[in-house]
């Protein structure tokens, strides 16, 4: 018996094996919009709770290393999200340029 095989894929889900995916790009470029705003919104708690744990140290010498280490880490999240942020923009640039190489706009 010849049994098919069923690929379990999370991303890239096709139709059928032997038709290529449709882009809606205006679709796409709205994602990465939306999900650059969430990094930037990342980027700005983050760097509002660094912030808030450097005054913490000062109020507090009594646990100003635990607010220390708290605040290097939320310093180095809104880098992160902040390069997030600056990937998202260019995917969603890339996203505008496909589209109007297809002639959408």
């Amino acid at each position: 018996m010849a049994e098919e095989k069923h690929h379990h894929h999370l991303f890239h889900h096709k139709k059928d094996e032997g038709e290529p995916a449709e882009v809606d790009y205006a679709k796409e470029e709205k994602h990465h919009k939306h999900k650059e705003h969430l990094a930037e919104f990342g980027t700005l708690a983050a760097g509002a709770y660094a912030l808030h744990e450097k005054h913490q140290s000062k109020k507090d010498p009594e646990n100003a290393h635990k607010h220390k280490i708290g605040e290097e880490i939320a310093a180095a999240v809104a880098v992160g999200s902040g390069g997030f942020a600056f990937h998202e923009h260019h995917e969603k640039k890339e996203a505008k340029k496909e589209s109007k190489s297809h002639g959408d706009y």
